[in-house]
């Protein structure tokens, strides 16, 4: 592969390209097209990108001391630095490999089963079994390292499955996100309660500066100051936005719609031209919205779960929406279906079918071939931005959080970013929160409550003007928004998030296991060798607490367990106590961990060990006891894959 160089801003960005002369034809096309071709297309992309991503680094003389593999479609990253290690510093498979999960993030963007790459094992052993046996790992474990259940002979290997068991930070793109992604791989530590799966979140946010219009950012530079870029998650800074007059903050909203209007127009005209449409339709196109109509924005890919039919699925009450005179409404759409997503390609027919359709013709409008440059236009010109995928399957969606960079006020859905973000004084949440089993109930319920939302409160909100002709409740609405939202989910705030929690903590992780010529890591090696050898002699043998159980609220309770250890040393275990609320059923909710203290051996490897935990409120409650290995270099002492419950 050849290797190109972009320099955006003050960071390269090297691409592989695989179309070069000394190639087969078929090797050529590997890097032609994202979503070319079928699964062993897109196998053979992961090898150049996980595998020659790392040579291509290397040949470049750079060697960093952490990897962020965005998505399982990297996940050969973790084999190549394996092997790289190796062969390098002479390490076995085990040594190289606690190395690398050492210094690797993980983070996943997607909440749907079908946005991880699964492969037969026949076509990974195809491509991937001299490379494997060339390392001189045993397939078997290899191919363990792909499976949810490396007992399961006829599970196929997960992509994304391998990048999880290979890295030891791990992370969703929402808080939701993060909840929905422990719940998805909690198969891969199957004693561990859903709650304590060791993958965390960190909310994705925008650059700001890149997706704000030029108007904007001149009102910002005058009323906030040089440090809403320099500084941009500083609360204070945004606190400003008050500073800013109504009437010049609705002025520059107002010329970034009449940009919208125009943009939108030219775009219409240009789309019905190349289908030969009469001249009175491209004359009608050119007057085809209004530039002060209260615009609401939809674009993103069109995949089934984010419903782009949403707000079209009752005709007559939309028409009565948009159809009103005193108070014009108008919907601007654009967006893509995948390739082979013939049911998100139907979507969008059906849409352009509409939008032909009288009365929609002047009031909805869908601008075709979706890109960057559309996107800017609308989120820097709608008034509301629209998001209403079926919860919860956006991951974070972070064309809401630019809209709200520009003063658009968001109705959406409570799902990824929205969930953290939305209060009733910034926006608009189509339902609370709610997951249903029936769908089609669903859709029903949130198509009407976007109708409600748009009668009883958006619209005449938008048209509530004073004597100034100002929205004033708008405006304020906006300010609320843009003050309280964009000091959270910005760029900077997440860049910070991740260094703080894990690259930093990569690589204060790693550093002692490099020392020494690799000393530290060989010796955890062989502890966790020791370890596993001797679990299955651990076992909670009593738990049990004082005072009854009837305990008054703000006291303390001591509970004890006794735990037979075997030839295992209190010093490499954790015992914890596992408390919470008790449901009708019996099970732990709310659940809280807390170590307990060795207190003496009480002979033939059994040991007694103490806490005291405060019963800060009243009802219903239980504990348990489990004991987990503990080490220094241990990040999550659950991916060992050895508890004991009680």
């Amino acid at each position: 592969a050849q290797v190109w160089r972009c320099q955006v801003g003050r960071v390269p960005l090297y691409l592989l390209d695989t179309n070069i002369m000394e190639n087969h034809p078929d090797e050529r096309n590997v890097t032609g097209g994202l979503y070319a071709g079928n699964i062993e297309d897109r196998l053979r992309q992961e090898i150049v990108l996980g595998i020659g991503g790392v040579r291509a680094l290397t040949a470049l003389g750079l060697d960093p001391m952490i990897y962020h593999m965005n998505e399982g479609h990297c996940f050969l990253v973790a084999l190549e630095r394996t092997r790289a290690l190796m062969k390098k510093h002479g390490l076995d498979f085990k040594t190289a490999r606690e190395l690398v999960r050492a210094s690797l993030v993980f983070t996943t963007h997607t909440p749907v089963p079908a946005g991880n790459d699964v492969f037969d094992i026949g076509l990974v052993e195809r491509y991937l079994r001299p490379y494997v046996d060339e390392i001189g790992v045993p397939w078997q474990e290899f191919v363990a390292l792909g499976r949810k259940n490396p007992r399961d002979e006829g599970e196929p290997f997960g992509a994304t499955v391998f990048a999880i068991k290979n890295s030891a930070f791990r992370n969703g793109v929402s808080k939701l996100h993060g909840e929905v992604s422990r719940d998805m791989w909690r198969d891969i530590w199957p004693h561990v309660p859903r709650e304590d799966v060791p993958i965390s979140s960190i909310t994705n946010g925008i650059h700001i500066p890149s997706w704000i219009s030029d108007e904007m950012a001149e009102l910002f530079d005058r009323y906030l100051g040089p440090k809403w870029k320099e500084d941009p998650d500083n609360q204070k800074v945004w606190e400003r936005i008050d500073e800013i007059p109504d009437a010049e903050l609705w002025a520059t909203h107002q010329r970034r719609r009449e940009r919208l209007v125009a943009f939108a127009r030219r775009r219409l005209h240009r789309q019905l031209a190349s289908r030969g449409a009469k001249t009175k339709d491209l004359q009608r196109a050119m007057e085809t919205l209004h530039p002060d109509a209260l615009t609401i924005g939809y674009a993103r890919r069109f995949a089934e779960y984010k419903r782009g039919l949403l707000i079209f699925r009752d005709i007559e009450r939309l028409k009565a929406i948009l159809s009103d005179r005193e108070r014009p409404v108008q919907l601007i759409i654009s967006g893509k279906a995948h390739p082979r997503d013939n049911e998100g390609k139907a979507i969008i027919q059906r849409i352009i079918h509409i939008s032909r359709e009288e009365p929609f013709k002047d009031r909805v409008v869908f601008l075709e071939d979706y890109n960057m440059n559309i996107t800017r236009y609308l989120v820097e010109g709608v008034d509301v931005w629209l998001n209403n995928p079926r919860r919860p399957m956006e991951a974070c969606g972070t064309s809401g959080m630019k809209a709200t960079a520009n003063g658009a006020l968001n109705l959406s859905v409570q799902d990824g970013w929205w969930v953290e973000g939305y209060r009733p004084d910034l926006g608009w949440s189509i339902g609370n929160g709610e997951v249903y089993d029936n769908l089609e109930y669903q859709d029903h319920v949130e198509s009407k409550a976007i109708y409600d939302l748009l009668e009883r409160e958006i619209i005449p909100l938008f048209y509530d003007r004073g004597l100034d002709g100002l929205p004033r409740g708008w405006i304020s609405m906006m300010k609320k928004s843009m003050r309280t939202l964009c000091p959270v989910f910005n760029s900077n705030r997440m860049v910070e998030e991740y260094t703080d929690r894990c690259y930093v903590t990569a690589s204060l992780t790693l550093k002692p296991l490099v020392a020494e010529g690799y000393k530290n890591a060989r010796q955890l090696v062989k502890w966790k060798d020791t370890i596993a050898s001797r679990w299955a002699e651990v076992a909670v043998l009593d738990m049990s607490h004082e005072g009854g159980d009837e305990v008054s609220v703000h006291s303390e309770m001591t509970i004890r367990a006794e735990v037979k250890l075997g030839a295992i040393s209190p010093s490499d275990v954790s015992v914890r106590a596992y408390y919470g609320t008790v449901d009708d059923a019996g099970n732990l909710s709310a659940a809280k961990d807390v170590l307990m203290d060795h207190m003496k051996e009480m002979g033939k490897g059994v040991h007694l060990f103490e806490t005291r935990i405060t019963c800060d409120t009243t009802g219903r409650f239980g504990y348990s006891v489990r004991v987990l290995p503990s080490h220094p270099s241990l990040i999550h002492p659950v991916d060992m894959g050895l508890i004991c419950w009680a």
